[in-house]
């Protein structure tokens, strides 16, 4: 079966740096999309990076331009989220996503898988 594994959340102080990983089994990772999303506390989960199966571009939330960089290693089917100048409201529970469209006789079939979630909290 599918699995998201989450890891390298934690407590860190503001202006510090995390690097989130996420590592895929059970699909053939190269051809999905894969994003990272959070959820604060008493928040909806939101959409904080996204990078495309196919050449690699990326989209970011207007709150982590500049801070946070996603990234993805096929050969090692990991996806990365890079954290820079953390902020106490980056504090959440972020998740990893894997999302692909598939089109068959003009209707749209989606798979979509998530991890577990890992706690990234920004306190002093």
């Amino acid at each position: 079966q599918v699995q998201l594994v989450e890891s390298g959340g934690g407590l860190v102080q503001p202006g510090g740096s995390l690097r989130l990983s996420c590592v895929a089994s059970g699909l053939t990772f190269r051809i999905y999309a894969m994003s990272w999303y959070r959820q604060a506390p008493g928040k909806e989960r939101e959409l904080v990076a996204v990078i495309t199966s196919v050449g690699g571009s990326t989209n970011y939330a207007a709150s982590v331009t500049g801070r946070f960089a996603i990234s993805r290693d096929d050969a090692k089917n990991t996806v990365y989220l890079q954290m820079n100048s953390l902020k106490p409201e980056d504090t959440a529970v972020y998740y990893c996503n894997a999302r692909r469209t598939v089109e068959i006789l003009r209707k749209e079939y989606e798979y979509e898988y998530w991890g577990q979630g890992t706690q990234v909290t920004v306190s002093s």
